[in-house]
């Protein structure tokens, strides 16, 4: 990607979209579109005359189409989608599969027929099989079964997987599918009913401290193991990915699908991330474990060595990023609740 190149991010307000379009700024990048369907978040500044924001449902075909034929992009980053922890996973099913395929479909396609070259899917680490071999590696894809809380999600994910590696096959495109581990920091969602994990235990946590609370409560066993990065690492990363077309040739083939994980190659576990938590927030009370609720996977702890193999290293450890999450929870946040 060259800096005067037009760079489209699709979902520019989340979470991600939010930290690609920091990264693409930080790297000098001059031509920024971005999509959003809620209030945009302020990128500074810096960000003048550099980010158009856009309007955009990205769930409505014609007007994506439209969207691409008018705007055309030289390359896109597609970080869109419909995302929530266990709880929403497991009330909202259909929501989640239609809502992602739909999304999906309408910007691979939009993008193919306006000429894109080049795109970068985001996916999750939960398209590979619940009782996989740790650490996961792409090559586990589709080799066991789902888990059953987020099945919809995970096969809406595996089938933007499969359409960027049919149109690569087909088209001759470069459409690479990245799959980050857990996933946070500024922007994130703090609805307990519909956020993962470490934003919920944040909110938790600080409801706690602030009601004098001798004790909060945390589904499951805590026995989990989960890893997780900071989402401005994940946001460099996709820019690394993109940048260094070079790197990333040898995934795109007929054998396998262009796939990489992205991850900081090292787990905790719900109680020790709870721990952790509890520790940046200043609360000192009991941490309660509700066996009665799902645990979900037993573990998900991603293979990186392709993105190693790649020189490209994570830099913001759990400890400091939950520090920067809750920071920003704090100030922007709570103030809502």
């Amino acid at each position: 990607m060259k800096t005067t190149d037009k760079i489209l991010v699709a979902g520019a307000a989340g979470m991600v979209g939010s930290a690609l379009v920091r990264a693409l700024l930080a790297r000098g990048f001059e031509n920024i579109v971005g999509t959003i369907h809620r209030k945009a978040p302020d990128f500074g500044p810096e960000a003048a005359g550099r980010v158009r924001l856009e309007p955009l449902d990205l769930m409505d075909q014609g007007a994506v189409r439209s969207f691409f034929e008018r705007r055309r992009p030289d390359h896109v980053f597609l970080a869109a989608a419909k995302v929530g922890g266990i709880h929403a996973n497991n009330t909202y099913p259909a929501d989640f599969i239609h809502a992602n395929l739909a999304i999906q479909t309408n910007v691979i396609h939009s993008a193919y027929e306006s000429g894109v070259q080049r795109l970068l899917f985001l996916g999750s680490s939960c398209i590979y099989p619940r009782e996989c071999p740790q650490p996961i590696r792409e090559s586990y894809l589709l080799t066991g079964p789902l888990e059953a809380t987020n099945r919809p999600y995970a096969l809406a994910k595996i089938a933007g997987i499969e359409m960027c590696w049919a149109y690569n096959r087909q088209y001759g495109t470069r459409y690479l599918a990245v799959m980050p581990t857990n996933l946070y920091g500024p922007g994130d969602n703090y609805d307990l009913q519909t956020s993962h994990v470490l934003p919920a235990l944040i909110r938790k946590a600080h409801e706690a401290k602030v009601r004098g609370d001798r004790s909060f409560t945390v589904w499951g066993t805590g026995t989990p193991r989960r890893e997780f990065l900071y989402s401005d690492d994940l946001a460099g990363a996709c820019a690394f990915l993109m940048i260094a077309a070079g790197k990333t040739e040898a995934l795109f083939n007929d054998h396998e699908p262009p796939l990489v994980n992205i991850g900081c190659g090292e787990d905790v576990t719900i109680a020790e991330l709870a721990g952790m938590v509890a520790e940046v927030v200043g609360f000192e009370g009991e941490i309660v474990f509700d066996a009665g609720k799902p645990d979900g996977t037993p573990q998900k702890l991603l293979d990186v060595s392709r993105m190693s193999g790649m020189d490209w290293r994570p830099n913001v450890a759990l400890p400091v990023g939950i520090g920067l999450a809750y920071g920003w929870y704090f100030q922007n946040e709570q103030r809502k609740i």
